[in-house]
């Protein structure tokens, strides 16, 4: 499979002419990004391992991470392979011991488990190209903190 590194710039939220919605960006190339809008618990969830938050009791991201470590497989690449009617699909590739495998996963809960493991991300050619652009391209993007901190939900 051909794919492109990418790396996440950040979680915001997507404002546009049809409302707000929480999305996760990945920078696939110096002046390409893919939005990839999820859910607000996720959004939250990768919020919260990119600053290093780490809470008194394991949120359901840290528990498959615990899971992981307590029986020895590691999360060794996540890909985002597949693009259809608006929907991402993605596979995370494991291993434990000499076994690998895969399991079809979203990209927000990958993309969780992926900074939490600081396992990379990979996009498929095809996907990048279809669906990369300009920064500039993208809807309006308000940090995840001001949303929430500063109301600038205008």
């Amino acid at each position: 499979m051909d794919a492109v590194h990418s790396e996440i710039k950040g979680v915001y939220i997507a404002v546009g002419d049809a409302g707000s919605s929480p999305a996760v960006i990945l920078q696939t190339g110096e002046d390409r990004f893919i939005p990839i809008f999820i859910g607000l618990w996720e959004a939250i969830s990768i919020h919260n391992a990119l600053n290093g938050e780490v809470f008194p009791r394991p949120l359901t991201h840290d528990l498959f991470v615990e899971f992981f470590q307590k029986f020895d497989i590691q999360l060794k690449k996540l890909y985002i392979d597949s693009l259809e009617e608006g929907i991402y699909y993605a596979r995370m590739i494991l291993f434990c011991g000499d076994h690998e495998t895969t399991l079809d996963c979203r990209p927000s809960d990958g993309i969780a488990l992926s900074i939490r493991t600081k396992t990379e991300i990979f996009v498929e050619n095809g996907v990048a190209e279809s669906s990369s652009q300009p920064l500039q391209d993208l809807p309006r993007l308000i940090n995840l903190n001001e949303y929430f901190v500063d109301g600038s939900r205008s």
